[in-house]
């Protein structure tokens, strides 16, 4: 597959962390309003203020991430975009990711191989912390006296 093209192909994979930052960013909000619910209650539920907090905390969490995502999917874009000279491109990108203190001097001249399998493991990481977000709100839905009344 052309350098080019595979550029191309991680910019869109890291372009779907938007939906994963969407989705955590729904689950933070329902933290936040969830918490508030607790705090209102004359005796708060300790379960759901935990819970209330991991959504908002973990949220944060994947926001940084979903923001290292949508950086790199744009930058890999725009090196894709100049097939034809990449290579000048890398250059000038590493020459400004350093005058913006965004990459060390000894990050320079990786091969975009790394560069590739780098920003996958950051949408790794993104897609792990909004499973840390669902997993622990499903359970307590499930959990949920309340359930067993509704069928």
């Amino acid at each position: 597959m052309p350098v080019d093209m595979e550029l191309q192909v991680v910019a869109s994979l890291l372009r779907r962390g938007r939906t994963l930052d969407q989705l955590s960013t729904w689950l933070t909000v329902l933290g936040v309003l969830f918490g508030l619910l607790q705090l209102l209650l004359i005796t708060p539920v300790t379960l759901g203020v935990s819970l209330s907090a991991w959504l908002i905390v973990v949220g944060l969490l994947q926001k940084y991430w979903a923001f290292r995502v949508a950086f790199d999917a744009d930058l890999f874009a725009l090196i894709a975009r100049d097939a034809d000279a990449p290579q000048d491109r890398t250059q000038a990108l590493e020459q400004a990711l350093q005058n913006l203190s965004l990459q060390p001097a000894s990050r320079a001249g990786r091969p975009w191989s790394e560069r590739q399998r780098g920003a996958l493991k950051l949408l790794r990481n993104q897609a792990v912390l909004l499973l840390a977000q669902v997993l622990p709100a499903l359970a307590v839905i499930l959990a949920s006296p309340w359930l067993s009344f509704a069928g």
